[in-house]
């Protein structure tokens, strides 16, 4: 699901279903990997490591050697020298993209159930203009649950920010587009409302992605190419 949308320079590697919380994957896990999920119920450990699983398969087919994904600063991963990545996982769904950093500047995947969001999540996270594109989606698309898309890009904005900025990004400094181009798939835009990252010397105001829902899941993926 991930990889049609992201380019061919990005390896993805996913894990659906039960494997997406597999008990076995655990043992795969380093041990400073596991000092950090030591008080974590099971859910969350099979999570962890599946999703740190698919990670080092993605390492393997970059050729790159495994090493730990330990979480940094607001939870980025940390990945290699030479590698940007992102990883995701929800209830039924884990995934690791991963490219060398000659090929990307940065990339955000995130992945969610396709379902509505919680009751007053959208007022907290959507603008005003982001909800008036809501509502013309939903009436023309009722069976794509546009909130649930809408924060899950939010999400895949931010874990392609914070890689170049160290910076929070709040729900608040993203305006999100998102537009249908096929049936279940199509673009997205971001622009940001706060300065943007500098890339080779050059401020990026605006990221672009695209989006998928299939099979009870949505996703979403931001990519920040090279500015040269």
């Amino acid at each position: 699901m991930i990889e049609r949308l992201l380019p061919a320079s990005v390896v993805t590697v996913e894990a659906i279903g039960p494997a997406a919380a597999d008990p076995a994957a655990e043992a795969g896990l380093y041990p400073e990997e596991r000092a950090v999920i030591t008080k974590a119920v099971d859910k969350r450990r099979r999570e962890f490591a599946t999703v740190r699983a698919c990670a080092r398969q993605a390492m393997e087919k970059l050729g790159v050697p495994p090493r730990p994904v330990l979480p940094g600063e607001r939870g980025a991963p940390g990945w290699p020298e030479g590698v940007r990545g992102s990883m995701t996982h929800c209830a039924g769904y884990c995934a690791a993209a991963l490219v060398r950093a000659a090929d990307l500047a940065s990339l955000g995947i995130d992945a969610e159930p396709h379902d509505r969001l919680p009751e007053g999540v959208q007022s907290a996270i959507a603008l005003p203009a982001e909800e008036e594109r809501l509502a013309a989606l939903t009436a023309s698309r009722p069976e794509v649950h546009w909130d649930r898309l809408l924060f899950s890009a939010k999400e895949s904005v931010y874990k392609a920010w914070f890689p170049l900025t160290g910076k929070w990004l709040d729900f608040s400094e993203a305006d999100i587009t998102l537009t249908p181009t096929q049936d279940a798939f199509g673009t997205l835009s971001a622009t940001l409302l706060v300065p943007g990252p500098v890339v080779e010397g050059r401020e990026v105001r605006r990221f672009e992605g695209h989006w998928i829902v299939s099979d009870g899941l949505l996703a979403t993926a931001m990519v920040i190419p090279y500015t040269s």
